[in-house]
């Protein structure tokens, strides 16, 4: 069995999003200056590195993380790859013809991964991502896809104050993953696991997303 992680690694120059709190890790207590072990501490947002988005994120009255049903997070899954119509457009719509030769996948596999390639240097936030056409949302609702997964930071334009596509997917019942690493795997069907940290009351939490095939 191959496992493919998946998940951004968290480091001290990592880019978060502007404004947010950037990732720290610092070792409070350290065996070279005496102490008999180390001990780090962390400061970070919720939403650097690959993370999972609950409701409350952009509704006030939505779910909190720590009540997300985990079975969403794990389970079959099947990755596309987008790349190529992506590396033309770094703002590509994702569009329904772009998702249409996978619809017989999301019976055996409905959590969906979309590789875009646009996000390389992870000290450098982007400008510009692919996004969801606004049909996508419920047109996946409808072939029962309840996870959406990719590899930018966000479901919605980088300038979006509204967050359509965010509303859309937990409309469609469908759960956010946002800021994978799909660099080293190919399309196709796998395992997947991405369980959300339990963060009482959170808007999100840090994953260790992963995929594997038996």
């Amino acid at each position: 069995m191959k496992i493919f992680d998946i998940s951004r690694p968290l480091f001290n120059g990592l880019a978060p999003w502007p404004g947010d709190t950037p990732f720290h890790f610092e070792l409070k207590w350290k065996m070279t200056a005496g102490a008999s072990v180390n001990v780090g501490a962390v400061e970070m947002g919720v939403h650097n590195g690959t993370h999972a988005d609950a409701p409350f994120h952009f509704q006030n009255d939505g779910g909190r993380i720590d009540q997300m049903p985990l079975d969403i997070y794990l389970g079959d899954a099947v990755v596309v790859d987008l790349t190529k119509a992506c590396s033309a457009d770094s703002a590509h719509e994702i569009t329904i013809a772009d998702l249409e030769s996978s619809v017989a996948d999301f019976a055996k596999a409905p959590r969906l991964l979309l590789k875009t390639g646009v996000w390389n240097d992870p000290t450098v936030f982007p400008e510009r991502i692919p996004v969801l056409a606004p049909d996508v949302p419920k047109w996946l609702g409808g072939h029962k896809v309840k996870l959406l997964g990719l590899d930018v930071p966000s479901v919605d334009p980088i300038d979006s104050k509204t967050l359509d596509n965010h509303h859309a997917l937990a409309a469609a019942g469908i759960a956010i993953v946002e800021s994978l690493d799909l660099t080293a795997v190919e399309a196709g069907l796998y395992r997947f696991s991405a369980l959300p940290l339990r963060i009482a009351g959170g808007d999100a939490a840090p994953v260790r997303a992963i995929l594997w095939r038996d």
